[in-house]
């Protein structure tokens, strides 16, 4: 899971000034333990503009230290990346919790289907709605 210290260090090995916006940024999402909306993270740091704020959450998209998570109906939240690399996520409709799951045989299916069809791939997704084991009323399977 990426914390706020090495998320801080993650921005300065790529390039990326620190600044007291994004550390403040960096902060209220280490102290998030679901995920968010930009708006619920925005009205959590009155002092920061929401451009502000905006600008950071795709910069930390960017690096892999958030990721953008899909809802079913059409809304979206995001959530620090625990794995930092390319994953996919199993949403609970009821609770909205969010599990990162990563299948390289999936990502290989999905890249030859778009080989197949001639299509060039720039990237892809994949989130899987249900509910978890603990909405289920019992454990994992």
């Amino acid at each position: 899971m990426s914390t706020a210290p090495d998320s801080a260090d993650r921005l300065e090995v790529t390039g990326y000034r620190l600044t007291a916006p994004r550390r403040a940024v960096l902060d209220a999402i280490a102290h998030t333990n679901r995920p968010f909306t930009i708006e619920e993270l925005s009205d959590r740091l009155p002092n920061i503009g929401r451009a502000t704020v905006f600008r950071t959450i795709k910069l930390l998209q960017e690096l892999e230290i958030v990721c953008r998570v899909p809802l079913e109906d059409g809304g979206v939240r995001y959530e620090r990346s625990r794995s930092g690399r390319h994953h996919h996520h199993l949403i609970c409709s009821e609770c909205g919790s969010v599990t990162e799951f990563n299948d390289p045989s999936l990502d290989a299916s999905i890249e030859e289907n778009a080989t197949l069809a001639g299509f060039e791939l720039d990237g892809h997704s994949a989130e899987l709605y249900g509910r978890c084991a603990s909405c289920r009323g019992g454990g994992a399977l």
